[in-house]
């Protein structure tokens, strides 16, 4: 796996550097591109059993890739690329009522949580976006859908300072403490999906000499866990805005 995603990850950035010596048809460009992410993975409307988010870390969340465009005259085209990128999230909430599945000590134990919630989500991935693009002078608007292949992913936590009712609001009391060995632990790694569908909208601004600067949105269309694991009642979005930078040969 390591061997196949070095020679992956060589492909995406050398690529534009076979392109490099050779003159391009006018029509075809190539961009190197490596950029950064901010964002999370959460729900379209916040449930009422997330009572606050007590904190938010920024994660290393990087990407790095090429693209090809084809231009159908001065003004219309498409573009496609390979990236290969990562989705993080490091972030607290305080819950009331969160229907959660967790392991405390040598027990797994499931129902509504109150308390702390301190939550890890990232994701690795390599990601094929298909893209129209508009230009308007020295900016170059894009959108379009994005398919993205998972080679890695995470997603755990702690629960702590609270209890758990097991089974329904009524069912037994669990107090979880805070301190460890008193807390509990939860890992829905291996219920995330190997495959994510989602949107990009976007834009390259052109500088000079050929270096220009990036933006953009991409919103996942496909919930982030296993339609069929039902712990977390609700989808959760990856949503990310990157800032990047690239080269156009």
């Amino acid at each position: 796996m390591k061997k196949t995603l070095l020679f992956a990850l060589l492909m995406v950035l050398g690529a534009p550097v076979l392109f490099a010596g050779n003159k391009l048809p006018d029509a075809l460009s190539v961009k190197v591109r490596a950029a950064y992410s901010v964002g999370g993975t959460a729900p379209l409307d916040m449930p009422a059993a997330i009572r606050s988010i007590d904190s938010y870390k920024l994660t290393p969340s990087v990407m790095v890739g090429a693209d090809v465009a084809y231009s159908f005259n001065k003004t219309w085209g498409i573009q496609s690329g390979l990236h290969f990128e990562n989705k993080g999230m490091d972030a607290a909430i305080t819950t009331k009522g969160y229907r959660m599945e967790m392991v405390q000590g040598d027990s797994r134990i499931e129902g509504l949580f109150t308390g702390h919630v301190h939550q890890k989500v990232t994701s690795w991935m390599f990601t094929l976006p298909v893209q129209a693009t508009l230009r308007l002078g020295p900016v170059n608007l894009k959108a379009g859908p994005y398919v993205s292949v998972l080679v890695s992913k995470n997603f755990s936590g702690t629960a702590s300072d609270g209890y758990l009712r097991q089974g329904d609001p009524t069912g037994p009391k669990i107090v979880i403490g805070s301190k460890e060995g008193e807390w509990a632990t939860y890992d829905f790694s291996n219920e995330i999906r190997p495959f994510q569908f989602g949107m990009n909208v976007g834009a390259d601004f052109s500088i000079a000499g050929g270096f220009g600067i990036s933006a953009d949105l991409n919103w996942g269309l496909t919930g982030l866990l296993k339609s069929s694991f039902k712990t977390v009642d609700r989808p959760l979005y990856p949503i990310y805005a990157t800032v990047g930078v690239f080269y156009a040969f």
